[in-house]
């Protein structure tokens, strides 16, 4: 039955399908770039990221070359850091043992770090024009819809399972844009969020769900493991304009980022007054910011913020702490978006009620 899709989703795609910085550009870097970016981020929001790294690292050797520090920084509001690590690992294996080119080879790509089945798939496909699928959640909705497959499509068996259902029927003319044609549907037709759009969708004639008015019902996911609440006291620790940042342990979450400062638990003022003394710092002012909320994918900070003026902010060998201005942190210091909530008082003069101490 999927065979009565390829040809009207194909057509609908090509007349149809966004256009996108990546798309059409016959580059298996931008392709992988793209594919990484776009793991757990709304293409909107990927936008400017993508064009802004492969202007400064337009392919492979570049990224290789990168230093750790602006690599963060091209990296820094997307989250997911580990992504861009492995991808520095994954280019240098590149230009290692391929010359600075993406091999033109699924099980090749597959085994370059932090390459899975669906990337690999989407790097063969449409750059190289290579006949194998590429399954993510949008395939995995738009496939279980058509066939109406209740099936918990968290389980690796049934992506594996769609995933050798759709490498039967690749059409060799097209693997691509069929591939894509699939993800745009999943992306703007059959939506995850809302109601689906059936009555724009090219191949609502093959859809069983729709045929029974399931939609709704599908896909089928397992419940996710409850995520654990973590409370956390950020402290913006400023002198004019200069901040106090430190770098997280290489091991761990945030692995080897920059950081505020910030301590576990909800603490008071008088806490947190305490907290920047034993850092050999002398408090001037005081204020207290908004509480956040930041959600990582098994962790969740709910976050307590203040901002102090210090009357030295004088660097100290054994606080752990770099001092820095502010362009020189805009420039060069990734900051975790999971601090964005106070990240912004690093830019900007803080208006509203201080404590005077």
């Amino acid at each position: 039955m999927l065979n009565e899709i390829i040809n009207p989703l194909v057509d609908w795609y090509r007349k149809n399908k966004r256009e996108l910085p990546w798309r059409d550009q016959n580059n298996a870097y931008y392709t992988w770039v793209s594919e990484i970016m776009l793991q757990q981020t709304r293409v909107e929001a990927v936008k400017p990221y993508f064009l802004r790294f492969v202007k400064e690292l337009p392919d492979a050797e570049a990224l290789a070359a990168c230093p750790e520090e602006k690599l963060m920084k091209l990296w820094e509001g997307l989250g997911y850091y580990n992504r861009v690590r492995n991808m520095q690992e994954a280019a240098r294996t590149v230009v290692r043992e391929y010359g600075g080119i993406l091999p033109a080879d699924y099980h090749r790509l597959l085994s370059l770090k932090g390459i899975g089945s669906y990337t690999a798939g989407a790097i063969a496909s449409i750059a190289y024009q290579i006949p194998v699928p590429a399954v993510d959640g949008n395939v995995l909705r738009v496939i279980s819809r058509i066939e109406e497959n209740r099936e918990d499509i968290m389980k690796q068996s049934v992506r594996r399972k769609v995933e050798e259902e759709l490498l039967k029927i690749m059409p060799s003319r097209c693997p691509g844009d069929f591939n894509q044609a699939l993800m745009e549907l999943g992306a703007v037709v059959c939506v995850p969020n809302g109601p689906a759009r059936c009555g724009e969708c090219p191949v609502a004639f093959a859809c069983k769900a729709c045929l029974h008015s399931t939609v709704e019902e599908l896909p089928v996911k397992g419940e996710k493991k409850k995520r654990r609440v973590e409370e956390r006291t950020v402290l913006v620790i400023q002198d004019g304009d200069r901040t106090a940042i430190r770098r997280r342990p290489e091991k761990g979450l945030l692995a080897g980022l920059y950081e505020l400062p910030n301590v576990e638990g909800t603490l008071i003022l008088e806490q947190v007054l305490e907290k920047v003394r034993e850092l050999k710092l002398e408090p001037l002012f005081i204020k207290e910011l908004e509480t956040s909320k930041h959600i990582f994918s098994h962790i969740e900070w709910r976050m307590t913020g203040y901002l102090i003026r210090v009357a030295s902010l004088e660097q100290k060998k054994d606080t752990g702490l770099l001092f820095v201005e502010r362009n020189e942190r805009e420039q060069q210091y990734a900051i975790p978006s999971a601090f964005r909530a106070y990240a912004k008082y690093i830019k900007q003069e803080t208006k509203g009620k201080r404590r005077r101490l």
